[in-house]
C-alpha cells in the first residue's frame, strides 16, 4: 500500500506533494508512505523545506521474492510461470539472478516451485548462464 497511512482516520490530511511524487518509486520497490507522526525507528524520514514530510516504510525481505516473481511474471505475459517453455524459464532465472533473487534465503527453492521445476534444474540454468557470461 503506497497511500499515506494516517494516525487519525477520522480527520485525514491530503497526501504531502513529496508522497505523491515518490509513489511510483514506492510502488516499484514495495514500500509504503506513512505519516511522520507514525514513523517507526526503522522507517526512512524524508524532509521537505527542512520539515518532516513523509516516512518511507521499506518492505521486509520476505516480500522481496514475491515482488521479483511478480515482476518477471508480468514481463512474461502475466500467466503461470510453470507454463513457460524451457528457454523462457532460463531467461526468467537469468533475470532473477541479475536482480539478486538467489541471495534471498530459500531463493532457489522458491523459484523452482514457481517455475514447476526442480532445484537441480534451477542450478543447471544458473550454471548455463554463468558459462555464457
Amino acid at each position: 500500500m503506497t497511500t499515506v497511512e494516517r494516525s487519525d482516520p477520522a480527520h485525514p490530511e491530503p497526501p504531502h506533494p513529496l508522497a505523491l511524487a515518490i509513489k511510483p518509486l514506492l510502488d516499484a520497490v514495495g514500500a509504503s508512505a506513512v505519516s511522520p507522526a507514525d514513523a517507526r525507528p526503522d522507517d526512512v524520514l524524508l524532509e521537505w523545506d527542512e520539515q518532516p514530510a513523509v516516512a518511507v516504510r521499506l518492505p521486509g525481505m520476505e516480500s522481496a521474492m514475491d515482488r521479483l516473481l511478480g515482476e518477471v511474471r508480468r514481463q512474461f505475459g502475466g500467466g503461470d510461470l510453470r507454463a513457460l517453455d524451457r528457454a523462457s524459464k532460463q531467461r526468467v532465472v537469468a533475470q532473477l539472478e541479475e536482480r539478486g533473487a538467489f541471495t534471498i534465503r530459500h531463493g532457489v527453492e522458491t523459484v523452482a516451485a514457481a517455475l514447476g521445476v526442480s532445484r537441480f534444474t534451477v542450478y543447471n540454468y544458473l550454471n548455463r548462464q554463468q558459462a555464457k557470461d
